[in-house]
């Protein structure tokens, strides 16, 4: 059993009780629109959770990645969507806080702190994607003003949100040392604009949208850390996400993924007997146990070490970089064996587990493939 405090369990049964009773019949709904259901949104603002990584003194709880990792692996069992709208809000407070100056903090959270703002995290771009060191949106300092041109896509809540942390080329150095980020603020941000919506395979119950600058101006101050640092932010803020991001939400989606097959085996009727009471079916669910297991135990170890504080660097981004691969491999296996034992109606969009494996290939790809995360492992273990 996992070691949680007394008010983390209150928080996870909260999580559960409102993803299971109000925002899981919204689910398909969502799913079938490819978008974002302002419905649950409204959900997740009047229960708080869009702010909970806030610091007391802005209305949130300052919730640490152990915390967050709960919540988003708890929305996950019944929607990875909904899951990755919070995860994602998260990460841009938790940059924030890591990363902002006194003045943006209380302008930033000053605004975030009545629980309603979605945000966003915007790196990809048309023709660079894994290489994050090769971005070539420009940003020119003129003035007061920053002055953005180029095209961000794949951007996660990209539709709706109003901050938005993106990742430009300031033109000091090559490569990397050439990066610099930037928050955006919707509705002070003139030359921006969202242009394409993603219709993707899944995870549709989140918008993916392209963003455009042309001309874009933003107000210097809105600079984050120095000129030139965008990626140690990346390499920090940025990289922690995938631990209590997709990592957590692919443990949530195997989990509800596990849970639904071992009800379905115990009440569907096969050969004059439960389903269950097959050895193939037995051997099938102790294997998608035994997995989820262990993905649930890198994760809290992941998570509770990043708690503890920066630790060894190396350390650190070997056990993000595992969470993300490991749990949403694990994922996608579970998935598609909750789908297998489910049989024909496994396919079916009347039962979720299809819905299931479709979020869990897509959680194998962004926030850094599964691939490039075995790079940053290995990596990691060779220097």
């Amino acid at each position: 059993m996992m070691n949680f405090t007394d008010e983390q369990r209150m928080i996870q049964e909260m999580v559960q009780k409102l993803a299971r009773d109000k925002i899981g019949p919204m689910v398909k709904e969502a799913d079938v629109s490819g978008h974002s259901s302002s419905e649950i949104v409204r959900l997740l603002a009047e229960n708080d959770l869009l702010k909970m990584a806030l610091p007391e003194e802005y209305g949130g709880i300052g919730a640490s990645y152990t915390t967050i990792a709960l919540v988003v692996e708890e929305m996950a069992k019944v929607d990875a969507s909904t899951a990755m709208i919070l995860f994602v809000t998260q990460s841009l407070i938790q940059i924030l806080k890591q990363w902002g100056n006194e003045k943006q903090k209380e302008r930033f959270f000053g605004q975030m702190c009545s629980g309603d703002k979605v945000n966003a995290f915007s790196l990809t771009e048309p023709n660079f994607g894994s290489e994050s060191a090769a971005i070539q949106t420009k940003a020119v300092l003129d003035g007061d003003h920053y002055i953005i041109n180029g095209t961000k896509i794949f951007v996660t809540n990209g539709d709706i949100a109003d901050f938005i942390l993106v990742f430009v080329r300031t033109g000091e150095g090559e490569r990397h040392r050439g990066l610099s980020a930037l928050v955006i603020e919707k509705e002070n941000a003139p030359g921006f604009m969202v242009g394409k919506h993603e219709d993707k395979l899944g995870l549709r119950g989140s918008d993916l949208a392209e963003l455009i600058f042309q001309d874009a101006k933003v107000p210097k101050e809105n600079l984050l850390g120095q000129q030139g640092k965008g990626w140690d932010i990346l390499m920090t803020g940025g990289a922690d996400m995938r631990a209590y991001g997709p990592g957590a939400m692919a443990v949530g989606l195997a989990r509800g993924a596990l849970d639904y097959a071992v009800n379905y085996a115990k009440q569907r009727i096969q050969f004059g007997g439960p389903l269950s009471n097959l050895q193939a079916i037995r051997f099938m669910l102790a294997d998608m146990s035994i997995q989820v297991d262990a993905a649930r135990s890198l994760l809290y170890r992941t998570v509770r070490y990043m708690d503890s504080g920066p630790g060894e660097k190396g350390l650190r981004s070997r056990l993000v970089s595992s969470t993300k691969c490991f749990a949403s491999d694990v994922a996608m296996k579970v998935t598609t064996d909750a789908v297998q034992i489910l049989g024909g109606y496994g396919v079916m969009k009347d039962y979720p587990v299809e819905k299931m494996m479709r979020d869990a290939k897509m959680i194998q790809i962004f926030d850094g493939s599964n691939q490039i995360q075995r790079v940053i492992v290995a990596k990691s273990l060779l220097s």
